[in-house]
């Protein structure tokens, strides 16, 4: 079977992840959130920014509201089971942990959000101490100090994050979708043609965030990690990454292109709604409920959509599989002690997060309130 988005047939049996193949609006609003976690994501979209016109809204304001709190009165019960699901993932509380080993100085991990929104700039005091008095900093990928350079790296690899055989992304929209993409972009100060070679992945990042967001990367302000990272080169202190762009890049463009067409189609028709959600995700985060992220997401799907096969697979190749990778290459470098290590808050939690990964090799870790 295949399925056919505007004027373009994609076939189920293209290469990446079998399970992928028939996403449901429930993995579309899950991936679009995730994707804001991813680092790579948050360097392309400062990217993007900078093709924009200088009346790139300038005057934007964050208009988002929580949807927890309409939930919490409109539908009890939903509101109930949602956080029910939340407080059983294992780690989901606090995003700021100490990390302890005998014989060696203790060392810190920080859940961080790859956004520019002041109140995630603003570390508390006792998280800014650690950053300032550890030796080494740790984040997914030291590449983001030098954008310039890590743009030329990521273009040596063009096919993984554009359209190499003269497609554009308007032979993959219906005219309705391409016009709601249009006017989206355009909201954002970015005209399509800058675009239009680009894979949807990229596309959807960039409209999922609030304008507000946007705003603050056209004028150049850092998101978290690259603020954490050049901080810490100021202050003459080591930075060392655990990945690197090309990897996180790799990992996207490893899911079907019909996955991430839906991702990109839904965004368009969720429109202001994708303000509820990011403004909602970042309530959750600033108060360290890290683990109400994917029930809170679940709220705002259709009931009784099946999107376990699919998010299954998503998680696999995003999340697990690279928590899985900066454990083990953290694990040498925390051995010496006194690291502050900032990595995206959705690879904390879990059983299969970075905060077990390292417990089984040894390291106690504990919440910091």
């Amino acid at each position: 079977m295949t399925i056919t988005l505007g004027h373009r047939s994609l076939n189920p049996a293209a290469p990446g992840p079998s399970s992928m193949r028939s996403a449901s609006p429930g993995n579309v609003v899950l991936w679009l959130i995730a994707a804001i976690h991813v680092l790579l994501a948050a360097l392309l979209i400062a990217a993007l920014v900078s093709v924009s016109p200088a009346s790139a809204a300038d005057d934007a304001s964050c208009t988002g509201r929580n949807i927890l709190d309409d939930l919490k009165q409109s539908d009890p019960a939903r509101y109930a089971q949602a956080v029910k699901e939340g407080d059983a993932i294992p780690n989901g509380k606090g995003i700021f942990w100490k990390i302890e080993k005998p014989g060696v100085k203790p060392s810190w991990l920080l859940g961080s959000m790859h956004v520019t929104d002041p109140r995630v700039l603003d570390l508390p005091p006792r998280t800014q101490a650690a950053h300032d008095a550890a030796d080494t900093i740790v984040i997914e990928s030291d590449e983001i100090l030098d954008e310039k350079k890590a743009s030329a790296a990521l273009l040596m690899k063009p096919e993984l994050m554009m359209f190499t055989d003269g497609t554009t992304i308007d032979k993959l929209l219906s005219h309705d979708d391409y016009l709601r993409l249009e006017a989206g972009l355009k909201q954002r100060g970015i005209p399509l043609s800058a675009v239009s070679r680009m894979r949807p992945w990229m596309i959807s990042s960039v409209v999922a965030l609030p304008a507000c967001e946007m705003a603050r990367k056209a004028k150049g302000v850092q998101f978290l990690d690259q603020k954490i990272a050049a901080d810490a080169v100021k202050q003459g202190k080591q930075v060392k990454g655990l990945e690197t762009l090309s990897e996180q890049l790799q990992a996207m463009a490893d899911l079907p292109t019909e996955f991430h067409m839906k991702s990109l189609i839904e965004t368009l028709e969720l429109g202001s709604k994708m303000n509820d959600v990011v403004e909602t995700m970042t309530d959750l985060y600033l108060s360290g409920d890290i683990g109400m992220t994917m029930p809170m997401l679940k709220t705002v799907t259709p009931e009784g959509a099946d999107d376990s096969s699919d998010y299954a697979a998503f998680e696999q190749r995003i999340i697990l599989d690279r928590n899985k990778v900066m454990a083990d290459r953290a694990a040498p470098i925390l051995a010496n002690g006194n690291v502050f290590m900032a990595v995206g808050a959705l690879h904390l939690s879990g059983d299969e997060g970075v905060i077990e990964l390292l417990r089984k090799q040894g390291f106690t870790l504990t919440a910091v309130n």
